[in-house]
């Protein structure tokens, strides 16, 4: 089984979009016994909060299923129970590094390096453009499960 966290700064947004788009990713593929999915943040702002309304609308739009979700926080203690953990952002690089201390294992990652592509994901907090995140993050994911 192959355990990959997607990880943003609240949770809310991008972390949950790409939680969502893999794990329908992977169930349309028929590979959905091969993988354990889930998303968090680096901050602790949006604790609890359900999926940003932009982001359910965007992935129903797109014939997404949204699951239950409230955000968390990234823990120091998960490291050793995931294979990739992912971020979307140079801020959110930094985030990660503080919470884990390190990645002796090199599972830490960022999404759009999978894709071939040296930058971030679009953050839709502060853009407004669900969209553009949407094809970050499905470019991301299709390029991370064609790896796997």
């Amino acid at each position: 089984m192959k355990r990959i966290l997607f990880v943003c700064h609240g949770n809310v947004c991008r972390s949950t979009m790409a939680q969502f788009v893999m794990e329908e990713l992977v169930r349309r593929a028929g590979r959905e016994g091969e993988f354990a999915i889930d998303s968090a943040a680096t901050s602790r702002e949006e604790l609890g909060n359900p999926p940003h309304y932009g982001t359910v609308g965007k992935l129903r739009r797109e014939g997404i299923p949204v699951g239950h979700h409230r955000a968390r926080q990234l823990r120091r203690d998960e490291y050793d129970a995931w294979d990739h953990i992912v971020y979307m952002d140079a801020e959110n690089a930094r985030g990660v590094a503080r919470i884990l201390g390190g990645d002796p294992d090199g599972k830490v990652s960022r999404l759009l390096d999978w894709a071939g592509r040296s930058c971030d994901v679009a953050d839709p907090w502060y853009t407004g453009d669900f969209d553009a995140t949407y094809r970050d993050v499905l470019a991301g994911c299709e390029a991370m499960l064609a790896a796997l």
